[in-house]
């Protein structure tokens, strides 16, 4: 898409990039889904959740440019509101060069900002991080059923930063449906790696599942936002990886 000349007013549809803008231009940021928790205490109008956004009131706060995930929103929701006339930019990340390259794009690109220091003190933490384990994971997103990562995910990506290799990074599918027999197989994985988001797994809603493998839980926001998080998560999830594994 080619931004406006000016933008002013910006609604985000995805966490990761609301908290973007809020750590960037603070005042451009006139909308968020409910989903968007950071930065605490964000004061800005909500617009429902990430697959079904409220489209009218997107309408009416009047945005110069909304931002989407081609992941996370639907393209039916994007076209529509580009039929009423308003600017979308879609961000597709599937790797951490990636990440950094469409958030340069959103931020400096789209809405016009300054590159924000955090974003170069991010590729800098990330340029640093060597492969400190050699360890197959097997990386729950839900229960009930069960799903886990795929091929071609950003959280894959980060983990194989570290020298986690996701074992289901060759599946066909990206977020594949696998029973839990053989989700749990310690002989298949090294550990289980249990985000807390989407599925808000916790000491005691997870890891009982998984009784022959070592449990890392981790903050979903340091695995799969892509934003200042990226910052301070090869530290935090490292640090959760090597608890794990003693």
């Amino acid at each position: 898409m080619t931004p406006p000349a000016a933008v002013r007013r910006v609604v985000s549809l995805v966490p990761s990039l609301t908290e973007a803008v809020a750590a960037s231009g603070p005042d451009l940021l006139v909308g968020a889904t409910d989903w968007c928790s950071h930065p605490a205490g964000l004061d800005v109008a909500r617009v429902r959740g990430t697959k079904n956004p409220d489209l009218e009131r997107i309408a009416a706060l009047e945005p110069d440019l909304v931002l989407a995930n081609e992941e996370e929103n639907r393209p039916a929701d994007l076209e529509a509101l580009r039929a009423a006339g308003i600017g979308v930019l879609v961000t597709e990340v599937r790797s951490v060069p990636q990440a950094f390259g469409e958030l340069h794009r959103a931020l400096v690109d789209g809405c016009g900002l300054p590159r924000p220091a955090w974003l170069d003190e991010a590729e800098a933490a990330w340029a640093e991080v060597r492969a400190e384990f050699d360890a197959v994971a097997v990386v729950p997103v839900w229960r009930r059923p069960w799903m886990v990562l795929g091929r071609d995910t950003f959280a894959g990506a980060v983990l194989a930063h570290l020298g986690v290799r996701n074992r289901y990074a060759g599946h066909p599918e990206r977020y594949p449906r696998v029973p839990l027999p053989e989700l749990a197989d310690p002989r298949a994985a090294d550990l289980v790696v249990l985000p807390d988001e989407p599925y808000a797994f916790a000491a005691d809603d997870g890891p009982e599942a998984f009784p022959g493998l070592p449990a890392a839980l981790v903050d979903g926001r340091h695995l799969t936002w892509y934003g200042p998080s990226l910052t301070e998560a090869p530290g935090v999830l490292a640090g959760a990886v090597r608890e794990a594994l003693g």
